[in-house]
């Protein structure tokens, strides 16, 4: 018989079950939507990143440190190029005088046609270069409108005044969340030293910026001059190093984009094979009677597979096209959260990918519940419940076969998306684990089911009861597809509270909300004198000292960087160490192993470090470090490690050593101080601007705002993928209870025949369920939460913490739905005759 006739057989069959085929097609379509958005929008990301990387740096290489540049550095700079243009920059308040407004913004100096690719846009155009004529300012645009400044007015930063010659709209690699916390003000680099703000403890960045004639390949970089760097204590960032921070950057957001999308093709996986079972459990006796009629197992089986693969393609195409249109909106989504715009494109390989994965998903998870027409007989016509017997040796060879290619696959394509072996690893584990629980789940259930029912109970409950272990109820069935829904959905949402927690405040309700910083020490009397003038309390006052790292375990940082094994890297002796001393803990720190050690006279000097630090570095309680604190060696062991809530709004350090040691050494001062309200904290402001133009000053409450306009973003995004995936996981739930609708409503006929009525039908339908979604539910959370603990260490790379509210919503929102789906289900039974259902269903 030839395939024509088996394609013309497989159209007039489905005339009359098209719409049952609906949900198999809905399955793909959202699947495959997410999956060719989500795609879609990486690549748009990696393009503009390509495309955009010399604007991020705004040069071809940036060289710069945290001191003024020395003699010897200029002279290596000198050989570097001489097309360059130099920068500073650092944190301090602005002044308006015409307002009485001041803010925390970030100070750029500039000398020189920086940038070199990009541009820095102004209002005026002709401002960008103007400014540095002479006591100009570019101001951020945002800052103005705040402040009702216009071009012309005067500001004050530091001790001297500058006349805004223009608003500041754009500059290369900048995005908007930087500017809302800490707006960009551009001024001459000649007026640095004369605004009085480069004192002890000011952190400033001072840069070159160099274009070169040719284009700087980072190996060939890196090999001829990363020991020079080294030497000198000079950092560089090549535009490679910048593209590379910035695909970083959104390393979190991405990984999650990745998972939801395999999540999303995943429950679409499930549906799939719970529709297709569906449907073809309602085919068992036309396909008996096409057997009657001479047509062979085989043939029956294309029929279907002709039908399965047809709607398999038809939900690929339509899925591929929503996730196309869908990719048009999601820049829309992240504007403002990365530094460029993003410009979306039709990428051809993305959409057939698509296609293609959807068709393989059709055919894998189709296969299963198609195999069984193979064994339907042609007594199947005239006896239901016939079972034809076969060659179960090599049916359970092919089934374990087709269960291998479809392991294969998933973990191929979680590899694919993860990018990361051992993490595709861990989640394919992990839903073979889940799939095992629920399935011993399931047999326990039933075995419960047949043992604990007592006469004593009521008729309603032990036939509801009872129910769970009737023959073809599908009860193992519909707790692994209702759990294992359950666990994909809650790690969606589970996922997207530990990357939101991350960057969330702790102690939000008595945090302080201003701190003041670069005090020098002979300021510090007047300073305190004001604020309490102001009846402002003094939450903290910390002494900062800074110092650099000297030598580990009697390993410098030329012996670290000439052996490759020791794995020290060159950073850890590079950078500057802001420490303070005290002899006991802040409400923010935990001592997870060993103890403070208060200093003796004469004797050993033990720090304290930060657990998430050490840990990094492989440190050990005991180790040797030696510190240059400012010209003087201090030699010191680990005495403890510290874990730190880096959340709460306080001051936090790396290393902490203990009193009696630090106390003369040069050093600046923190305050941290609570003010009542804005009309207090301007009024502060300004006069600390006024006596101390040094003073820096976070305003925390506007922080805080900003983070929060940043996590409505962020939050924005993510509930709209896990939404996606609700979308399908509903879809395979109502698959799940279809796949047992005939047995159920066989047994409520016969109740209603033999006189039951609409409530008690009701009841035990209800009674059932329960357990059902309850068990399913609660095993999927608890696998949920044990998949997202893991992660969130290996993937993530963040602290879990267990979300209580969307657990508990989950679990009540998975039974109610459970319920909900059985008992509709269940309508006819409640609105027509017994016989007319009997006859329908037969």
């Amino acid at each position: 018989m030839s395939h024509t006739w088996l394609l013309r057989m497989a159209w007039k069959d489905s005339r009359r079950s098209r719409s049952k085929l609906l949900l198999f097609t809905l399955s793909i379509t959202i699947g495959i939507a997410a999956l060719v958005a989500i795609n879609s929008f990486k690549e748009n990301l990696n393009d503009e990143i390509n495309n955009q990387s010399k604007s991020l740096l705004g040069a071809d290489l940036e060289v710069y440190s945290q001191q003024p540049f020395t003699e010897e550095q200029m002279s290596f700079i000198d050989s570097l190029g001489s097309t360059r243009s130099l920068q500073s920059r650092f944190s301090s308040m602005i002044y308006f005088p015409q307002t009485g407004g001041t803010r925390l913004i970030q100070v750029r100096t500039l000398e020189g046609d920086y940038p070199y690719y990009g541009e820095i846009e102004t209002l005026p155009l002709s401002a960008a270069t103007d400014f540095k004529t002479g006591a100009f300012a570019l101001v951020d645009e945002t800052l103005m409108m705040q402040y009702n400044a216009n071009i012309g007015d005067p500001v004050k930063i530091g001790q001297l005044e500058f006349q805004i010659i223009g608003k500041l709209q754009s500059i290369p690699g900048q995005n908007s969340i930087n500017t809302a916390v800490a707006p960009v003000v551009y001024i001459p680099h000649q007026y640095l030293v004369q605004t009085g703000l480069v004192e002890r403890g000011s952190r400033v960045y001072y840069s070159y910026f160099f274009k070169t004639d040719q284009e700087i390949i980072e190996e060939e970089f890196d090999e001829t001059y990363e020991t020079r760097f080294e030497e000198l204590a000079l950092r560089y960032e090549t535009v490679d190093k910048r593209k590379k921070n910035t695909s970083i950057a959104f390393n979190n957001t991405t990984v999650f984009l990745n998972m939801s999308a395999f999540i999303a093709l995943l429950l679409g996986s499930i549906g799939v094979a719970g529709a297709v079972y569906s449907y073809l459990g309602e085919k068992r006796r036309s396909v008996a009677i096409l057997r009657c009629l001479g047509l062979s197992g085989r043939q029956a089986f294309y029929i279907y597979f002709y039908q399965v693969l047809t709607m398999g393609l038809l939900g690929s195409l339509i899925g591929t096209t929503i996730g196309t249109g869908l990719q048009l909106f999601l820049p829309r989504l992240v504007e403002g959260l990365i530094p460029f715009s993003i410009q979306t494109r039709f990428y051809a390989l993305v959409a057939l990918e698509g296609v293609a994965i959807g068709m393989i998903v059709t055919v894998l998870f189709s296969l299963l519940p198609l195999l069984s027409i193979l064994k339907i007989s042609p007594l199947n016509s005239i006896r239901a419940e016939f079972e034809s017997g076969g060659d179960d040796q090599k049916n359970l060879i092919l089934k374990s076969s087709l269960f291998g290619v479809i392991t294969l696959f998933l973990f191929s394509f979680s590899y694919l998306q993860i990018q990361e072996l051992d993490q595709a690893a861990i989640f394919i584990g992990g839903l073979f684990v889940t799939f095992l629980i629920l399935w011993l789940f399931s047999k326990g259930l039933i075995y419960l089911a047949k043992t604990m029912v007592s006469p004593k109970w009521s008729f309603l409950l032990r036939h509801g009861i009872a129910n769970l272990h009737r023959p073809k109820n599908q009860t193992g069935l519909l707790i692994i597809t209702v759990g294992m829904c359950t666990m994909l959905i809650s790690i969606m949402y589970f996922s997207r509270h530990v990357l939101l927690d991350q960057i969330t405040m702790a102690g939000s309700e008595e945090r302080p909300n201003m701190v003041l910083f670069d005090i020098q020490s002979h300021q510090k009397p007047a300073l305190e004198t004001l604020v309490t003038d102001f009846d402002l309390p003094i939450i903290q006052d910390v002494p900062v000292v800074t110092m650099r790292l000297l030598e580990y375990n009697g390993i410098t940082k030329k012996q670290a960087s000439q052996d490759s094994t020791l794995e020290i890297p060159d950073w850890l002796y590079n950078r500057e160490y802001r420490v303070t001393f005290r002899d006991s803990l802040i409400s923010s720190e935990t001592i997870t192993k060993g103890a403070l050690h208060p200093y003796q006279a004469n004797d050993s000097i033990f720090i304290s470090i930060a657990e998430g630090f050490a840990e990094r570095q492989e440190w050990e309680l005991g180790d040797e470090i030696i510190f240059n604190v400012q010209g003087a060696l201090m030699k010191t062991y680990i005495g403890s490690f510290r874990k730190i809530d880096w959340r709460r709004i306080q001051t936090n350090f790396l290393v902490l050593f203990p009193s009696g040691l630090l106390e003369e050494a040069p050093q600046f001062h923190v305050l941290v101080t609570k003010v009542k309200d804005n009309q207090q904290s301007a009024t502060f402001q300004q006069a600390i601007v006024r006596q101390f133009p040094n003073i820096s000053i976070i305003d925390l409450e506007l922080v805080l705002k900003t983070i929060e306009e940043v996590l409505v973003k962020i939050s924005f995004v993510i509930r709209f993928m896990a939404l996606i995936s609700v979308m399908t996981g509903l879809l395979v739930l109502i698959n799940s209870i279809m796949l047992s609708k005939s047995q159920r409503v066989k047994d409520s006929v016969l109740l209603r025949t033999l006189g039951a009525k609409a409530k008690h039908i009701i009841a035990i339908i209800t009674i059932e369920y329960l357990a059902l979604g309850s068990i399913a539910s609660l095993t999927g959370l608890i696998t949920a939460h044990l998949l997202t603990w893991v992660l969130s260490v290996t993937l993530f790379d963040a602290t879990y913490s267990i979300d209580y509210m969307s657990t508990v919503y989950i679990f009540i929102a998975v039974i109610i739905a459970t319920l909900v789906m059985g008992l509709l289900n269940m309508r006819p039974v409640l609105r027509e005759m017994p016989l007319t259902i009997l006859r329908r269903e037969n």
